[in-house]
C-alpha cells in the first residue's frame, strides 16, 4: 500500500468507505435500478465487510481498490442472477450500461453514475430535506447519526426522511443524454457538498479537530459537477470550490502539536498552503464577470479576504461586515447572524456583537447550539464580565457532543479562574 498512515485493513476499509462508497452504490443501483438503492448499498456494505475480513486473515492485496471493486462486481452478478433483479434488469436494457468485464467500473461510467444518482436524489418530487439526507447517505457514506448533526436533527427524523426520499427515488429515471433542468436541482446538490465539507471542516461528533477524507469528497463531487457538461451555470459550483480551497489552505495553522484548534487570530500565516489559494482565487476569478451575486460568491469571497491579509489586524474586516449584510439579505439564517457577530466585534465593538447575539437567541434556536454560548463566552471575556462568560462557556459544555470540543471549554473555564478567581465566585 502506498500510504503509510495506513497500517492496518480496518483503517484502510474505512477510508475505501469514504471515498469509494458512492461510487460502487451509484454505478450498482444503475444495474439494478433506482427501486433497488437500498440493495445496492447491500452490496457495498457486504464488499467492505469482506474485504474487512479478508484482508486481516490475508493481509492487504497488492491493489486493494481492483480488489474492493472486483468483490463488488461478483456480488453485484450472483444478485442479478435471481428472477425479479433480472427481470428489472431485461425490461429497462436500453437505458442500462452492458454487463462487461472491462467497463464495470470505468472512470467514464463511475462519473457518469455520480452524476446520475446526484441528480436523482435531488428531483422535485423529493422535499429538499430528504434529497440532502440521500446523498449524503448514498453517495457520500454517511452514518445516521452523522447525517443527524449535519440537520442538528436526531436519528430518527433523519430515518422517517430517508424512507419517504427513498420511496420517492424509486420512480425516478435520470438519462444524462438528455436535456433536463439542473439549475433547480443542483442548489440542493451544492448545498449538500457544502455540508459535507463542514462536517470535514468542524467534525459534530468525532473526536477530530478536521477530518481531511470528507473535505476532500466535498472537493471531489464539487469538481465532478464543474467539470461535467451537463450543469449549464456553473457559478456556483466554481464558487464553492473557491471558498473549499481557501478553507483547506488554512488547515495546517488551524491545529496545534497536542492536536488543538487554533484560533484564526493566533494562527501562523506562513503555514497557509499558496498553491491551495491560488487554486481558489483561479475557481473565484472564473465568476469575476457574472452579475448574479449568490450565496457561495460571497462566502469564498469574505475567505478571500482572510487569505489575503497579511496579519489578522490588517483584516478588511468592514469589507467582510458589508458582504455579511448582502449574505443576510439572502440567507438571514441564525447561523449566518452568528457569524456575522464575529465580525461586528471588530468593527463595532463586543458590546454591540453581545447585544446583537442576545437578540438572536432569543428570536431563534440558535441557543440550542454550543458555539453560540461559545462565542458569547469569548465576548464577555473580551469584556472582562468573566462571570458571564463562565455561565456561557458551561452552556456550551452543557451542549457540546464531541469530546474535543469539551476538552477546549473545560480548558477555557480553567483559564477564567487563573484570569481573575475573585470575579468567579
Amino acid at each position: 500500500m502506498n500510504n503509510p498512515n495506513f497500517t492496518t485493513s480496518n483503517e484502510l476499509t474505512s477510508h475505501f468507505f469514504r471515498n469509494e462508497y458512492g461510487k460502487l452504490v451509484s454505478v450498482i443501483t444503475g444495474y439494478l435500478g433506482n427501486a433497488h438503492v437500498e440493495t445496492a448499498e447491500d452490496i457495498v456494505q457486504e464488499t467492505l465487510l469482506k474485504a474487512t475480513e479478508h484482508w486481516e486473515m490475508k493481509g492487504i492485496p497488492e491493489n486493494p481498490k481492483a480488489w474492493l471493486y472486483t468483490t463488488a462486481k461478483n456480488l453485484t452478478l450472483n444478485v442479478l442472477k435471481r428472477k425479479k433483479y433480472q427481470r428489472d434488469y431485461e425490461s429497462q436494457a436500453n437505458q442500462k450500461p452492458e454487463m462487461d468485464e472491462t467497463g464495470f467500473f470505468s472512470d467514464e461510467l463511475i462519473e457518469d453514475s455520480q452524476l446520475k444518482m446526484m441528480f436523482s436524489c435531488c428531483h422535485p418530487s423529493i422535499s429538499e430535506n430528504s434529497q440532502i439526507a440521500l446523498i449524503l447517505k448514498i453517495l457520500s457514506g454517511f452514518s445516521i447519526s452523522e447525517i443527524a448533526n449535519a440537520f442538528f436533527s436526531n436519528e430518527e427524523t433523519i430515518n422517517k426522511r430517508l424512507v419517504r426520499g427513498r420511496l420517492q427515488l424509486r420512480k425516478i429515471k435520470i438519462d444524462l443524454s438528455q436535456k433536463f433542468d439542473t439549475d433547480k436541482r443542483l442548489e440542493a446538490v451544492l448545498k449538500t457538498i457544502y455540508l459535507l465539507f463542514n462536517e470535514g471542516y468542524f467534525p459534530a461528533n468525532k473526536n477530530q479537530v478536521i477530518r481531511f477524507d470528507l473535505c476532500l469528497e466535498a472537493i471531489r463531487l464539487a469538481r465532478l459537477l464543474e467539470e461535467s457538461t451537463v450543469v449549464g451555470n456553473k457559478t456556483d459550483c466554481s464558487a464553492l470550490l473557491a471558498l473549499m480551497y481557501f478553507n483547506v489552505s488554512r488547515f495546517a495553522s488551524r491545529v496545534s502539536d497536542v492536536g488543538e484548534i487554533i484560533d484564526l487570530k493566533e494562527q501562523d500565516r506562513s503555514k497557509w498552503d499558496s498553491q491551495l489559494i491560488q487554486t481558489g482565487m483561479w475557481y473565484l476569478d472564473k465568476i469575476t464577470s457574472t452579475k448574479t451575486i449568490t450565496k457561495y460568491n460571497i462566502l469564498a469571497t469574505i475567505s478571500a479576504h482572510h487569505c489575503i491579509a497579511e496579519t489578522y489586524n490588517k483584516t478588511n474586516w468592514e469589507q467582510i461586515l458589508s458582504l455579511y449584510d448582502q449574505l443576510i439579505v439572502l440567507e438571514d439564517s441564525p447561523i449566518t447572524q452568528l457569524n456575522r457577530s464575529i465580525v461586528l466585534a471588530e468593527v463595532k465593538g463586543t458590546q454591540v456583537a453581545i447585544s446583537t447575539l442576545e437578540t438572536l437567541g432569543e428570536e431563534s434556536d440558535i441557543d440550542n447550539y454550543f458555539l453560540y454560548h461559545f462565542t458569547l463566552a469569548e465576548l464577555h471575556k473580551t469584556n472582562k464580565a468573566f462571570a458571564k462568560a463562565r455561565f456561557a462557556y458551561n452552556q456550551a459544555l452543557h451542549l457540546a457532543k464531541n469530546p474535543r470540543d469539551k476538552e477546549l471549554l473545560r480548558k477555557k473555564l480553567d483559564e477564567l479562574v487563573l484570569i481573575s478567581p475573585s470575579q468567579l465566585s
